[in-house]
């Protein structure tokens, strides 16, 4: 078996005061490490994006809007629980992670507070009920009783806080900082972190240099963040997550690569989209798609649709380090954040980027 078969594999050693707490102002002054050939990489700020692509590429970024996932809550016996919504089911229940795990039987009764604070006004609780246990996540689905005035979505406003990932743990950053700047779809549980440095100033350079811009709609569920914990990584099984490319989407894509333009994906959830695209329709050309993907990406696949990619700095051992893995090398990318650790770089969902171009593709 290779070492990038081995989950010890994707380890390395980050010092603490490199998890980025709070995203940097302007969102684009985050800095950029420029990776563009096999050997070699340059450092950059995220603004001077533009001048390390060419006219004719196209940037593909994921529009999805990050909910409020996060409950407070207690049960009907006054023990404190919270959960995090994954994404809804048919049966319009929602799929949660749950604290503490083992208080959460079928059957249990929950009062959320909300945002404002916690209060004894039962009025001013929001009432839910487990309804199912899910084997794959280990988490339950939880139905919850939306007063007949109220829709779901402005109930979850005034309860639910922005789901900051763990390691974020002393933040002063406000909720509009975990959203892209061209959020429009509600539905994730953890934002498209690749797209969190970009700006209007951004966007209106990429314009003028003859940069195109499109996008698809992953919503980030737990397939992006949960832990691979198996030792051989394939046997690591993905959790599907539900994802939409449109026909303007494949028109766009068909065009630049027709020019002889470039593709370049705006985060590992962009690349799982295009790529699960062409796994679960088995087509030989990428076409308009809405379902899920349970694609899982690590050394050794062959790309199919995108040449480079815009990433964060990910946790060790997670799938995500493999998806770039993939890209550019298992040792090349462990070398890369050795050296950004080195350089200072910041860390994880409020840190800095890495521009991955075609050039340094494997």
């Amino acid at each position: 078996m290779t070492l990038d078969r081995l989950l010890s594999s994707y380890d390395y050693h980050l010092p603490p005061e490199r998890i980025a707490q709070n995203p940097v102002t302007p969102r684009d002054s985050s800095r950029l490490l420029v990776v563009d050939s096999p050997d070699s990489r340059h450092f950059a700020t995220f603004r001077d994006l533009p001048n390390w692509l060419q006219p004719g590429d196209l940037l593909i970024l994921n529009d999805t809007k990050v909910i409020p996932a996060r409950l407070y809550g207690r049960k009907t016996t006054g023990a404190p629980v919270e959960i995090l919504l994954l994404e809804e089911r048919p049966d319009r229940s929602w799929l949660s992670l749950v604290k503490p795990g083992k208080r959460f039987k079928i059957g249990s009764e929950i009062a959320f507070f909300p945002k404002s604070g916690q209060t004894e006004d039962e009025s001013a609780l929001w009432k839910a009920r487990v309804i199912d246990r899910d084997l794959a996540t280990g988490g339950r689905a939880i139905e919850f009783y939306t007063p007949e005035n109220r829709s779901f979505w402005e109930m979850l406003a005034e309860y639910g806080h922005m789901p900051l990932p763990p390691y974020v743990t002393d933040s002063t950053a406000v909720d509009e900082s975990y959203q892209t700047v061209y959020a429009d779809k509600l539905g994730s549980v953890a934002a498209p972190t690749a797209g969190l440095h970009f700006t209007p100033e951004v966007f209106r350079d990429l314009t003028e240099k003859g940069i195109e811009t499109a996008y698809i709609t992953l919503h980030v569920g737990v397939g992006t963040f949960r832990p691979v914990e198996t030792e051989t990584i394939t046997d690591h099984v993905m959790h599907k997550e539900y994802f939409e490319i449109s026909p303007e989407t494949i028109r766009k894509i068909a065009e630049t690569k027709a020019r002889g333009g470039r593709v370049i994906a705006v985060g590992t959830t962009v690349t799982r989209a295009l790529e699960g695209a062409m796994k679960e329709t088995e087509k030989e050309e990428l076409t308009p798609f809405q379902g899920k993907t349970d694609l899982f990406v690590y050394p050794g696949y062959e790309w199919r649709v995108i040449d480079g990619m815009i990433t964060n700095f990910h946790l060790p051992k997670s799938s995500l380090m493999m998806l770039v893995s993939a890209f550019i090398g298992r040792e090349r990318l462990l070398d890369l954040y050795r050296e950004a650790i080195e350089e200072n770089f910041r860390f994880y969902s409020f840190g800095d980027a890495m521009l991955i171009l075609p050039s340094a593709k494997i």
